[in-house]
């Protein structure tokens, strides 16, 4: 349905209403660019009020990228935005306004990030940070090689050069292509705020009104000499590759970029003008732009990290509110909340636990630790990598280091968690957060995958609780144990269980019976063991059968002792995880039964292999995957009467 038809016709009509590419863009005076700007962004704060989303980000780039699409033409020249989360305003200048981009996030609606399968204007996908300046190099350096004459643009926040890819990509800029734009967009802020010497080297340029003057001018006395082009060469190669006793240079000109800026990111006529100048570069340039993060929103400017990405809010207040159907019932904490006071407790209890996250002290729950324990705090910005070797540096003097980190970001830790933490059996707990789904953010978020990459890993325990009591000793547990510990744990509400005074320490490796069953056993993990327990219920009241139920807790290492006795002793196992089937906890089971030589039937339910969508929630993903109540009841109820029969002793 159309809903721009429903506007009366007493209102002047929207100029975005007329953007459907481009190239409509394009066609409108200079002039009307404010106006546009204004609307994109009651367009934006709009939608994500209604539907969450990466608010202060888009808010922030609305000029910058009005003026981009100004000067380049896509899709034949490319932009590749790091994370991508600050796309929205490409989505509506790229022919993605309109119902699409009413449904942002939600099923059958645009993603949040940009996504190559979506539109050819999304050069490239992303939406983890650090990746944009690796990926737009090798696209020029492809331009170059096939003799092409596109531009390519890469826009990175000023996050992103915490951040050591994007560092090892500077490194290869000018050895790679000779035609290469990067935009740094300078707001002070990651998710959190930016740390770190780059942050205040940025800062120190950005409060440095006379540099470019300086340098601008040093250009045109050279240029307007004879053979002055030639000479200004020179000067440039000599100041890169000498101390600067007479005009500093910038960081980025000592890796051979031309620097521009820092100018006014909010200013249209300026960044054409520069865009434009960079454009015709036959040198790697970055333009260093400032903006306000949240910029149109007063909520969105006062509380930045909130708006970095958030949920439904009133745009007149920034209060989060909560969809109308939903029952109002008492607010279980969030398990990162959890995870957050229980390090608290831990750490006023030891000096030597300190905890340790990437950009996001908020969302992993570690602004508790930062607010009451602060010299027990480390945040490392943008660098999962560091923060692992970092931890495993912390553990050898003795230290026992949390490092809370998304499960998809951990993903970028993978080597040091081998060969810096596990190979040398440190004691570093890893909080996990967000395993399983992030049903808006979609396949880049989604922690999927976490016990595929861990189980191989030797000298590691591996667990998930049911519930926020079950985490707390679960922390306890791995604050005991002598190498490296792992807990993942959903995004979002836990259970609302009490939380004992005093954790327990779990008996390493040992599952918890919740219900005994003659016929068929369900071993569940985490949050599946609600469902399972569910489940097991359902079966017994429509089939008849006995059903029991156990709580695995430990994925590494496994409860093999009650495993091989439930696999003598029912006639199907069936197992349950929020991750994909492709080497987690159901593989786990099913090569325990195969070493044992057990002929135990066994169906697996968790996610296929593929990587999940986008959509407006757990449920409707869940539905689209095989993963719904009744799909579950089916497969549980089509291998129980397919199994193998079973010989009968002699």
């Amino acid at each position: 349905m159309n809903t721009s038809a429903a506007v009366p016709s007493s209102q002047p009509q929207r100029l975005l209403d007329g953007i459907r590419s481009p190239d409509d863009l394009k066609a409108l005076p200079a002039d009307k660019l404010p106006q546009l700007a204004a609307e994109i962004r009651s367009e934006i704060i709009t939608v994500t009020s209604r539907n969450g989303g990466h608010v202060g980000p888009n808010l922030g780039v609305v000029e910058l990228t009005l003026a981009l699409h100004r000067v380049f033409t896509t899709p034949q020249d490319q932009f590749v935005f790091d994370v991508s989360h600050q796309g929205y305003v490409h989505k509506l200048l790229t022919g993605r306004g309109g119902e699409f981009f009413r449904k942002l996030r939600q099923t059958d609606g645009a993603s949040g990030f940009l996504y190559r399968a979506e539109s050819p204007h999304d050069a490239f996908g992303a939406g983890h940070a650090g990746t944009a300046l690796s990926a737009a190099l090798g696209m020029a350096t492809a331009r170059d090689l096939r003799g092409g004459h596109e531009h390519v643009v890469a826009l990175c926040g000023d996050a992103a050069f915490t951040c050591g890819i994007t560092l090892e990509a500077l490194n290869n800029v000018v050895s790679s292509t000779k035609r290469l734009v990067v935009i740094l967009n300078d707001n002070e802020w990651s998710i959190a705020k930016n740390v770190g010497a780059i942050s205040k080297y940025l800062n120190r340029l950005s409060t440095n009104p006379t540099y470019n003057k300086v340098h601008h001018e040093l250009e045109k006395f050279f240029t307007g000499l004879p053979g002055g082009h030639d000479m200004h060469r020179l000067w440039v190669k000599w100041k890169r590759e000498t101390k600067d006793f007479f005009v500093e240079s910038s960081l980025f000109e000592k890796f051979g970029l031309r620097y521009l800026g820092p100018i006014d990111g909010h200013n249209l006529d300026e960044l054409v003008k520069n865009l434009e100048f960079a454009k015709q570069c036959e040198t790697p340039v970055i333009l260093h732009v400032l903006t306000k993060k949240g910029k149109g929103l007063d909520a969105a400017l006062a509380h930045p990290e909130k708006f970095h990405g958030a949920s439904p809010y009133d745009p007149s207040t920034g209060e989060s509110v909560k969809p109308a159907n939903k029952p109002v019932t008492p607010a279980a904490p969030n398990y990162q909340d959890v995870m957050g006071r229980a390090l608290v407790r831990f750490a006023k209890a030891d000096a030597s636990i300190v905890g340790i996250t990437g950009a996001m002290p908020s969302g992993t729950g570690l602004s508790h630790l930062a607010a009451e324990c602060p010299r027990q705090f480390f945040d490392v910005g943008i660098a999962e990598e560091h923060a692992v070797i970092f931890a495993a540096g912390l553990a050898t003097k003795g230290i026992r280091p949390v490092v809370a980190i998304y499960s998809t970001f951990l993903q970028r830790g993978y080597d040091p968690i081998i060969h810096d933490v596990a190979l040398q059996k440190l004691p570093v707990t890893f909080c996990i957060d967000r395993a399983g789904l992030s049903p808006a953010d979609g396949p880049t978020h989604h922690g999927l995958f976490d016990l595929a990459y861990l189980r191989p890993v030797p000298n590691t325990v591996i667990m998930q609780p049911k519930d926020e009591d079950e985490l707390v000793d679960m922390m306890h547990t791995s604050l005991q144990l002598d190498g490296p510990g792992f807990i993942r744990y959903p995004r979002g509400a836990a259970v609302g269980v009490a939380i004992k005074p005093r954790p327990a320490a779990l008996p390493v490796g040992r599952a918890e019976l919740l219900k005994p069953g003659a016929d068929i056993m369900i071993w569940a993990l985490g949050v599946m063991v609600h469902d399972a327990l569910k489940l097991a219920a359902r079966i017994e009241a429509e089939e008849s059968l006995s059903v029991g139920v156990v709580n695995a807790r430990f994925v590494k290492p496994l409860d093999r002792s009650l495993l091989l006795e439930h696999a003598g002793g029912v006639r199907l196992i069936v197992t349950m995880e929020d991750h994909v089937l492709t080497g987690g906890f159901g593989a786990a089971v099913v090569e325990a039964l195969q070493a044992a030589c057990s002929p135990a039937a066994v169906e697996r339910i968790g996610w296929p292999d593929t990587f999940v969508e986008h959509g407006s929630s757990q449920d409707i993903l869940r539905a689209a995957h095989g993963l719904s109540p009744d799909a579950m009841l089916q497969r549980v109820m089509h291998r129980w009467r397919n199994r193998p029969a079973i010989q009968a002793d002699a």
